[in-house]
Parts: C-alpha cells; structure tokens; sequence
C-alpha cells in the first residue's frame, strides 16, 4: 500500500509530466553542479566527488525517460486502438492498464463502442422491421389497386370469367400464398372453376361434394376457416391438405342473397404459419366482389334477355324472333293456319365491308333494314338475326304467298342497289322460305329447315329457295 502512494501509475498525465519535467529538469542541474565543481568550488578550495554525480544524473535521466515512454507508448496504443474502431471494428476492447486520463479515455472509448454497437444493432433490427413494414403496405398497395381494377370491369359490365380470374390471380398475395382457388355452384354442383398458383391446373373442374370433407363443411355451415398452427387438424382437414397440396388455408363461403354460392380460398405449405386478422379481411373483401360480379353478370343476362330489338337497324333481334314464331306457329296450329317463314342474307357482304370498311356496311344494313319494314304489313315481324342475316315471320300466310313476298323483297333490293356505281355495291340477297306445318312445328325446326335451304341459295346468289 505504501508503495502505491508513491507510485505513478494511478496518477494522473499531468501529474506524470510534472515528475518528468522535474526529473529532465535535474540534468541541467547537475551540469551546472559538475561546472562549479570543476572550475569554481577548486579555486575556492572545495572538491566534489563527479562520479557520484554522474550516476546520480543518470539514474534521474533514466526514470525521466521510462516516466515521458510509458505515457507516449499509451497515448500511441489508445491512438491505433482508436482509429480500428473508426473503420469499423466495433467488436475491438481497449485494454485499460491505468487510472489516469489515458485509462479513463480508454473506458469511455469502449463504453462508446459498445454503445454504437447497441444502436447499430437497434438500427439493424429497425431497418429489417421497416422492410417488412414497406412490404405489407406494398401489398395493400397492389390489393387496392387490384379492388379498383376489378370493380371497374365490374361497374363497365366486363367478363365475368375475365373478373372471376383476376380475383383469383390477386387473392394469392394475400398471406404468403403459394395457391388460390374459387369453387362455384352450378347446376347443384360445386366445381372448382378457377385457380391460381403452381401445377394449379390440376385442380380445375374438381367436383367438390358439398355434404362432406371439409370443403363440404364450410359449404353447409356457411362460416370462414382458418387452418394453421393454431388449429387442431382432424381426418378431414388431412384429406383436404392432400388433394390441394396445401398445408395451412383460409376458405370463406360466398353469399348471394342470402344463398352460398361458392367457396374463396387461399394456402400455403409454410411451417409453423399463422394468418393474420388482415388476411381474413382483405380475403371477405374480394368474396364480396365476387358476389357483386356474379349478380351483375346475371342482372346483364336477364337484361339481355329482356331486350327485343337490334342496337343497329332497331329490327326485332334474334332471340325476340324465334320465341315470337313459337308463339305463332302454337297460334297457327290452333287455328289451323299457316305461318310463313323467310330468311335473307347479303351476297358478297363480307367483300363489300373489307373494301369500303365499317361505317358502309352498317349504312347498307340499315338501307336494306328499312327496305324489309316497307315491304311487309303491320302483323308481319321483321328481325335481324346475325350479321347480315334477315329474318320475317309472315302470320296467315302459307308457303306460296309467302314466297311471293320474299321475291319481291329480293327483286326491290336488286333494284335499288343495281344503281350504284361501283360493283361491289350492287348488292343482292338470297333467300329460304319455310311454312308451318309443312316445314316443321316448331320455331327450331321452321328456322333450321330454312337456314339449310339458304345454304343452298347461297351457291347460286340471288335466289329464294323453298
């Protein structure tokens, strides 16, 4: 203990630098000691011994040069420890062998290192927590565009096989999913009718049975499913995981009107996976949209299927003629009478619209459209039934007569168009006359005898065959 008071180690630099200053100051000392020695103390009559003098100034030397070494070879040693730090060696620890200020440096340097090595380390941690962060608000990014895109087609009457895919595509962001699925009913059926994913193909047109396994579950319990870790799997979850290659899935039932009409799922084969509450509720989201499509769809068909007349010549349509000379031939039929059909179609149509385009051909239609309605009386219906075919349903008119009419519809077609200047405008038609019950006694049966005899026309041009 006594000898650690008078040691210089827990000193502190300046303290060092004072003892040195005073050691290194001795040698100047003894010099003048060893001068006055030497030239002043003989003449005076006095002697000092110079050896012990010199070895007294050389041992102070010595201590003064170990005293200023041991502090210069810290002060290098912190140096260098210092500047490994600075490139980046934050695992390196100054070993600290003092308690002066170099050893307290020494401390505070590795306290600091430590401390950057925390906060890079929080960084890190913060900077991976921010990736995943910008990576789910990517997704919700692609999620919404993808509810905009598909209520867009929605709202514009798009296909529904067109709508019903892009769900199914966009559905398998949801959640790390490796598979998406949609089954729909159909004709009490459930079928597997479109998918998403690797070798997913496999699964298409799968009939599913809804009273049993676990597809058949959700079906009649009409509730969401989420199987993953946290759900105890039975024999029937098995199963399911087998035919869809799947390990962990959401299934969600979808309503229209009250009414299941199909199953939305998504899945993967992650381990130890766990869906979240979003997965769930983006997943309801797109199972909305999927009914909202489906009614839309329906709502266009039954529109379509109310509709009675062509967008272009503002004729009766297709489908408005054959359930009208249905009704007709059944009128017929009870009042014993006849019922005429006719089918016309324009020669050499398909040549006329590529030479002079789009814009003449629909101005042609409606010429010849308005040359059908002039040409028949008021109980006669006048249809056009395809592109560049015309029908008329000619009531209480047999064959004959009704032949007669179609000739001379052909004839004022031939005519007005014979004035045209170039060839390929003057245009013709040919034509099938069909009566009832002759030809048939039903509307199928009228139109498909008809349509045979005008394919026969159509070799010859400008006929009437009956």
């Amino acid at each position: 203990m006594k000898f650690k008071k008078f040691s210089l180690v827990s000193k502190g630099i300046k303290c060092k630098l004072r003892v040195s200053f005073c050691l290194m100051a001795v040698i100047p000392i003894l010099v003048g000691v060893y001068l006055i020695s030497t030239y002043i103390l003989p003449i005076m009559g006095l002697e000092l011994n110079i050896g012990i003098t010199i070895v007294i100034s050389i041992f102070i030397a010595v201590i003064g040069f170990f005293v200023i070494k041991e502090i210069a070879d810290s002060v290098g040693k912190l140096s260098i420890e210092a500047q490994k730090i600075v490139e980046g060696d934050l695992e390196r620890i100054i070993e600290v062998r003092t308690e002066d200020e170099i050893g307290r440096l020494g401390e505070s340097l590795n306290f600091l290192t430590q401390k950057i090595k925390s906060n890079m380390q929080e960084l890190k941690a913060y900077g991976e927590q921010t990736q995943k962060i910008n990576l789910e608000v990517q997704k919700r990014i692609l999620v919404l565009s993808s509810l905009l895109q598909i209520s867009s087609l929605i709202s514009s009457g798009g296909d529904l096989g067109e709508i019903l895919n892009l769900v199914v595509d966009q559905i398998r962001q949801l959640g790390d999913s490796s598979l998406s699925f949609l089954i729909l009913l159909k004709d009490g059926d459930l079928i597997l009718r479109y998918t998403s994913g690797k070798d997913s193909e496999k699964l298409l047109e799968k009939k599913i049975d809804k009273e049993r396994g676990f597809l058949g579950r959700v079906f009649q319990e009409g509730a969401s499913f989420v199987l993953d870790k946290r759900k105890k799997v039975f024999t029937e979850h098995i199963e399911f995981q087998e035919d869809f290659g799947i390990k962990n899935s959401i299934l969600l039932p979808i309503f229209l009107k009250g009414e299941i009409i199909g199953i939305l799922g998504i899945g993967n084969s992650e381990v130890d996976f766990e869906y979240s509450a979003d997965n769930l509720e983006l997943l309801e989201v797109f199972s909305k949209q999927v009914a909202i499509a489906v009614e839309s769809d329906l709502l266009i068909h039954r529109i379509k299927g109310l509709e009675t007349s062509d967008a272009l010549t503002g004729l009766y349509n297709d489908r408005f003629i054959r359930r009208r000379l249905q009704e007709e031939i059944k009128r017929a039929i009870l009042f014993r009478r006849s019922c005429g059909f006719v089918i016309l179609e324009v020669d050499g149509f398909r040549q006329f619209h590529d030479s002079f385009g789009e814009l003449a051909s629909e101005a042609v239609l409606k010429k010849i459209s308005s040359i059908l309605t002039n040409s028949v009386s008021e109980i006669d219906y006048v249809g056009r039934t395809s592109d560049y075919e015309f029908s008329i349903i000619l009531p209480e008119k047999n064959k004959k007569r009704t032949q007669e009419t179609a000739e001379e519809i052909r004839k004022k077609i031939e005519s007005i168009f014979s004035e045209e200047d170039h060839p390929l405008k003057r245009l013709t038609v040919s034509g099938a006359v069909t009566e009832n019950p002759l030809d048939g006694v039903t509307s199928e049966e009228l139109i498909g005898k008809a349509k045979t005899l005008l394919s026969m026309a159509k070799k010859e041009k400008n006929r009437i065959f009956i």
